[in-house]
């Protein structure tokens, strides 16, 4: 195991975007299966394989580069270590990149379902509001873990693991909404 690890590890630092990209598409897809499984208690010929490539999409296209780069970006202009340098991000990401991100993410997951603009319109008049209140009660503190401890490289790791539960989670007791939110 351990020279996976390094082989990861090495895959990592030579191709930082590339590789979380594909690792947060894994762990949406991974996200969406358990949602069908555990949530939809759906039987093996039941799955709906193309969502879960759908999903994969949105986290390989949107939100691997999406969160890699926004922690890069953070890292650059705010800096990589200290509690004061962990708040600061933890509220630049709340205040700025979250709000904006479920929208994409919405928007996104919305479109790869085949909705058309209004319903997409209409899901984020109805649900923005309650899906951004539910985000605050878990993933300012999520980030202050990951911006505290956790090396940049392996923040998008961190934080699509957290997802992956998060989304079951928002499907089990949290539904008004009819697909899982990440960030």
């Amino acid at each position: 195991m351990s020279g996976f690890f390094k082989l990861y590890k090495q895959f990592l630092n030579k191709y930082p975007l590339g590789l979380q990209a594909i690792q947060a598409g894994a762990l949406m897809a991974t996200g969406d299966q358990l949602a069908q499984n555990l949530v939809e208690k759906r039987n093996f010929n039941e799955l709906d394989f193309v969502r879960t490539a759908k999903f994969y999409a949105v986290g390989f296209f949107i939100g691997g580069p999406a969160t890699r780069t926004w922690y890069g970006v953070l890292d650059k202009y705010i800096g990589s270590k200290g509690k004061i340098v962990a708040l600061k991000k933890v509220a630049c990401d709340q205040v700025l990149f979250a709000p904006a991100f479920i929208v994409v993410l919405l928007t996104s997951i919305g479109l790869m379902q085949g909705k058309d603009i209004g319903g997409i319109k209409t899901k984020l008049t109805n649900e923005y509001k309650d899906i951004l209140i539910n985000n605050y009660k878990l993933w300012p503190m999520v980030q202050l873990v990951n911006f505290t401890f956790v090396p940049l490289h392996y923040q998008v790791l961190f934080v699509q693991s957290v997802a992956v539960f998060w989304n079951t989670y928002y499907e089990v007791f949290s539904i008004p909404s009819t697909y899982p939110v990440s960030l």
